[in-house]
C-alpha cells in the first residue's frame, strides 16, 4: 500500500516558558492585569496557549478573546479538529473571563464546562475567534459562557461553565464570610 506511509512526516516544534514562574507573577497581580500583562509580552504565555497556538487578543473586565489556527496538527482522525482542542480554546476563554474579574491573591478552577458543537472546523475554517464572558461572578462560585467562530463569522460552537473561586495559597487576601 503506497500513500500515507511514503509521505513525510510534518512537524511541530514547540518552545515554552517555565510554567511555575508565569504563576508566580500572575499571582501578584489582580486578573486583568495579568491577562493584559500577556497581551503585552510583559509576561510569557502559559505552556498550553503555545503548544496550540492560541493567540490572547483581548481582555475587558468579566470578558475576553482569544484566538487559534485550525491546523491540521489539531486534527482527529476524520479529518476536523478535535473536539477536544476546541474545548480547551472554550474552557480558556471562559475561564480567563472569570479571571479577569479577580483581584490579586485570588483564583479559580474549572469544576464543570458543557460544549455544543455545531460545525466541523477545519483548516477551511482559517483561524477561529473564541469569547468568554462573565453570566455570575461570586466569591465562591463564577459562571461563565462561550462562542467560537469560524473566520467567516460562522458560529461553531457556544459553551457554559461553573468555576470554583478561592483564595491562592499563601496570599495575603482573606475571603469575608458575611453571615445574616
Amino acid at each position: 500500500m503506497s500513500g500515507i506511509a511514503d509521505e513525510p512526516p510534518r512537524e511541530r516544534r514547540v518552545a515554552w516558558a517555565d510554567p511555575r514562574a508565569i504563576a508566580r507573577a500572575g499571582h501578584g497581580m489582580a486578573g486583568l492585569d495579568f491577562l493584559r500583562a500577556l497581551i503585552a509580552g510583559a509576561v510569557p504565555p502559559p505552556p498550553i496557549v503555545t503548544l496550540m497556538g492560541i493567540t490572547l487578543a483581548e481582555a475587558e473586565p468579566g470578558r475576553v478573546t482569544m484566538r487559534m489556527p485550525a491546523g491540521e496538527y489539531l486534527y482527529n482522525p476524520i479529518g476536523s479538529v478535535h473536539g477536544g482542542a476546541l474545548a480547551t480554546l472554550l474552557d480558556s476563554v471562559m475561564g480567563c473571563a472569570v479571571h479577569s474579574t479577580l483581584p490579586a491573591g485570588r483564583g479559580y478552577t474549572t469544576l464543570e464546562i458543557k460544549v455544543n458543537y455545531l460545525r466541523a472546523v477545519t483548516a477551511g475554517s482559517g483561524c477561529v475567534t473564541a469569547t468568554g464572558r462573565i453570566v455570575h461572578a461570586g466569591r465562591r462560585q463564577a459562571v461563565a459562557e462561550a462562542s467560537l467562530a469560524d473566520e467567516a463569522g460562522r458560529l461553531c460552537a457556544t459553551a457554559s461553565t461553573t468555576c470554583l473561586v478561592f483564595d491562592l495559597p499563601g496570599s495575603q487576601v482573606t475571603l469575608q464570610e458575611t453571615r445574616p
